[in-house]
């Protein structure tokens, strides 16, 4: 247990504080107070009722003219504690707020306190994430080494290879149904384990065949946990912090195709160095079992559920599948001809591209926590169109720069663009009750693979004949007609239950009494 003392001049305003229950980061009641007797000194002593933590207890001693103040706390944040451990004894270490600020959290931490439950979950999702981070940026990172060595020579060819393996999306459909069917926690372990042992076996692949079927498997498996994950957040987390758990997620899956961007390095040492990338999936395999241990079922799915039809939800369905298409034909290609851009047009070498998309990329973590935050206390609306279009006309800005200013574009335009994936992240968990919530984002990302394919395509054959920049500036009209749709046709979400956006959901009333 983190233990915490502090000692120092007793003073009645300082007291005064310092005996007012917590409600920040920890919402705490008092539950024992000894008042000075004789020799003896006073006490309050106070216990947590709600916070992200295992044990808890404060106590406050005033003995002469001193006063103690001793904390001892186990955070509940499995993988990710030592990196909230800091900020979160800081603001313990400080007096509680003053009347009238109550309830006030810190800058990083979500506007609605999580309890022990949420905040265990919400780190255990953060690691299930960080691998389908991996999986998922895999091929995308390696396939022009993939293509050196098995003799892919266009971009049209790679952009054949990476469309085909996008039809795994059918097989993720199904997994993500039977997450609404046999349980979210089952599915997501399934998914996990199985994606990382299929990325291993395709380090192994003697040809192209061999590596298309286990990519192809394995980028299904990952699809599937990324929209598991997405379920299981929206449905565990309070109602002013879904987007904000929605960025954490999206740093951490930043984080796993930001580990293989860091190994693309290996990709140097020889023909297929590619496969030392693809091998270390195979690490997934032992985190699986361990988030089997953390990773308990999502208590929406447990509690009675309607069992409901998409029809009714039409609206919504087509609206989530028609954005995710606009978005992502200019997306994918931006993202997964970058490298070939950096390579084959700006001449630079797997070490520097590294370098590039790290400096560059790695920001873009500010714009996803701000992006969150206002996204949960501001409203959704606004926060995706600003982000979408900002962040789709700096990333065309890239392919028409060299030098400094290919750098400074790519700067701002993942902080921008960072700003939307937080809301573009809880529409498609919050507009569909639990018992479609499943089903519904696996038809919504199938259509979301469609855009990417038909934007791989598309671009492919752009690319070759009209060059990758003038390529992707025809493609980039999708993601400003997005920014539109979500000013006119989106709702707002922000700080309303699923209860309350779904009325499938609720429980039902008990028949009137008959008299």
């Amino acid at each position: 247990m983190a233990h915490i003392l502090r000692r120092c001049p007793l003073d009645d305003e300082l007291l005064e504080r310092w005996v007012r229950p917590r409600d920040d980061l920890v919402a705490e009641r008092l539950s024992s107070r000894t008042p000075p007797d004789g020799d003896t000194a006073a006490t309050w002593t106070f216990e947590a009722v709600h916070g992200p933590v295992r044990r808890y207890r404060r106590t406050v001693t005033v003995e002469g003219d001193r006063l103690t103040v001793a904390t001892d706390y186990a955070l509940g944040i499995p993988y990710f504690g030592w990196l909230v451990a800091l900020p979160f004894r800081r603001t313990l270490a400080r007096p509680p707020a003053p009347a009238g600020d109550e309830g006030r959290q810190p800058w990083w931490a979500p506007p609605d306190r999580l309890d022990h439950r949420g905040a265990a979950i919400l780190a255990t999702l953060a690691a299930a994430t960080l691998m389908s981070g991996y999986l998922g940026t895999l091929v995308t990172q390696t396939i022009t080494y993939i293509a050196d060595d098995f003799g892919l020579d266009t971009t049209h060819q790679q952009s054949l290879v990476l469309a085909f393996l996008r039809t795994g999306i059918v097989i993720a459909l199904v997994l993500t149904t039977m997450a609404d069917r046999v349980g979210r926690r089952r599915v997501l372990i399934w998914t996990a384990a199985a994606g990382s042992l299929a990325g291993a076996l395709g380090a192994l692949a003697p040809q192209l065949e061999w590596l298309i079927g286990a990519q192809l498997i394995s980028r299904a498996m990952a699809t599937a946990l990324a929209v598991i994950i997405g379920v299981v957040a929206a449905e565990e987390m309070p109602k002013g912090s879904r987007a904000y758990a929605a960025s954490l997620l999206a740093m951490s899956a930043a984080l796993g195709a930001g580990l293989c961007v860091m190994l693309l390095p290996l990709a140097d040492l020889g023909t297929g160095g590619w496969r030392l990338i693809h091998g270390l999936v195979i690490l997934g395999l032992p985190l699986s079992f361990s988030i089997s241990r953390h990773l308990p079922e999502s208590r929406r799915f447990v509690a009675p559920h309607r069992e409901v039809s998409l029809a009714g939800h039409g609206r919504r369905l087509i609206l989530l599948a028609v954005s995710g298409m606009l978005l992502l034909s200019f997306a994918t290609p931006a993202s997964q001809f970058q490298n070939e851009f950096l390579r084959d047009e700006r001449g630079m070498s797997a070490a520097a591209i590294s370098l590039f998309t790290l400096l560059t990329v790695t920001p873009a973590g500010i714009g996803l926590v701000i992006g969150g935050h206002l996204a949960d206390t501001r409203g959704r609306r606004r926060i995706g169109a600003v982000g979408v279009v900002a962040g789709t006309l700096l990333t065309l800005g890239i392919y028409f720069a060299a030098g400094w200013a290919m750098w400074a574009w790519s700067l701002v335009a993942g902080i921008t663009g960072a700003l939307a994936i937080p809301v573009l992240a809880v529409y498609g968990p919050e507009l569909f009750p639990t018992s479609l919530r499943g089903r519904a984002n696996g038809i919504i990302t199938f259509f979301n693979v469609i855009g990417s394919v038909l934007g791989l395509l598309i671009g492919g054959v752009l690319a070759d004949h009209l060059g990758l920049s003038r390529g992707l500036a025809v493609l980039a009209v999708g993601p400003l007609i997005l920014g539109v749709l979500f000013v006119t046709l989106y709702p707002e979400t922000a700080r309303l239950d699923l209860d309350e956006l779904n009325p499938e959901d609720r429980p039902a009333l008990p028949p009137a009494h008959q008299g």
